[in-house]
C-alpha cells in the first residue's frame, strides 16, 4: 500500500510559505510516498510564476497541477517546460504550453497524474470527458489520479461517477472550499467534490474580504489582495494498491 497526498489551491506567497512550514510534518504523520500539488493561484494577484513553482517544489510537492489560470502569468510559461507541471489536458494541443499528464516513476511502480478543467461557468475548452476516455486508452499504469478543475460540483460529480473503476482516484479544485463527501465509489475510487484550498483562512477564497465583499454589494470594480493572518492547509490523503490501482481510504484534512 502507497500514500498519495492532494493539496488544494495554494494561494499566494503565504499559502506558499504555510505550505513549506507544514508539508514536512504532514508527509511523516501520513506516511506520504507521493505529493501533488494544485498551484494555479500560487502567485501573488493568482495564476504561477516560475518564483512560486519554486516555492512548491521546494516545500515537498512532486507534482504541480494548474486550472484556468495556468496561462495568466505570460512570463513564466516556460515552466510548463517541466515535466511535472501540468495544465489541463482539454486546453487546444499545440496552441497551448505544457501538457496535461505527468507520468512519476516511482521505481517499483509508477503513477499517472492528469490534469482536467471543467466547462460549466469557465472557458468552453475541449470536452473533459471526451478528453479523459481518449488519454486513459494510453496510460499504462493501473494508478491513475485526475485533478478535474470545475466550478459546477454537478459537473465534477458526474467526472467521478465516469471514472468509477476506471482510476484510482478523481479530486475536484477551483471552488477554494473544502466538501464533505470523501468517498470509495464502487470500492476502487477515491473521489472528493473539493479539496479546499491552502492559504489565508479568514478571508474569501484568499483574498482580504471587504474588497470581496464590496464588489458583490455594489456590483463595482475593486482590487483584490491577498488576505493577511492566519493560514491552513486543505486536502487528502489516499491509501492505494499500487499494484491494482485500487483506493482503499481516503481522508480529508486540514492543518491549522
Amino acid at each position: 500500500m502507497k500514500n498519495i497526498l492532494f493539496i488544494g489551491d495554494v494561494v499566494g506567497e503565504s499559502g506558499c510559505r504555510f505550505l513549506a512550514e507544514k508539508l514536512p510534518s504532514i508527509k511523516r504523520l501520513y506516511g506520504i510516498d507521493i505529493t501533488v500539488v494544485n498551484g494555479e493561484n500560487s502567485a501573488q494577484g493568482n495564476g504561477i510564476t516560475r518564483h512560486s513553482a519554486d516555492m512548491l517544489l521546494n516545500a515537498g510537492a512532486d507534482i504541480i497541477t494548474t486550472g484556468n489560470h495556468a496561462f495568466k502569468r505570460r512570463e513564466s510559461l516556460d515552466i510548463y517546460e517541466r515535466d511535472n507541471i501540468i495544465r489541463p489536458a482539454n486546453y487546444p494541443e499545440g496552441a497551448c504550453p505544457g501538457k496535461g499528464i505527468c507520468i512519476l516513476d516511482m521505481g517499483a511502480y509508477s503513477v499517472a497524474v492528469l490534469n482536467l478543467s471543467g466547462t460549466i461557468y469557465l472557458d468552453p475548452l475541449d470536452n473533459p470527458f471526451t478528453v479523459i476516455d481518449n488519454m486513459l486508452a494510453d496510460i499504462e499504469t493501473p494508478n491513475i489520479f485526475v485533478d478535474f478543475h470545475a466550478e459546477a460540483t454537478s459537473e465534477k460529480k458526474a467526472m467521478g461517477f465516469h471514472l468509477e473503476k476506471r482510476v484510482t482516484g478523481v479530486f475536484g479544485t477551483h471552488t477554494h472550499v473544502q466538501t464533505a463527501d470523501e468517498c470509495i465509489l464502487s470500492e476502487h475510487t477515491a473521489y472528493i467534490t473539493d479539496l479546499g484550498m491552502t492559504g489565508p483562512e479568514r478571508s474569501c477564497l484568499g483574498v482580504e474580504i471587504t474588497p470581496a465583499l464590496d464588489r458583490l454589494r455594489y456590483r463595482m470594480p475593486t482590487r483584490f489582495k491577498e488576505a493577511d493572518g492566519d493560514c491552513f492547509i486543505c486536502g487528502a490523503v489516499v491509501e492505494f494498491d499500487e499494484k491494482i490501482g485500487k483506493s482503499h481510504k481516503i481522508s480529508r484534512i486540514i492543518v491549522r
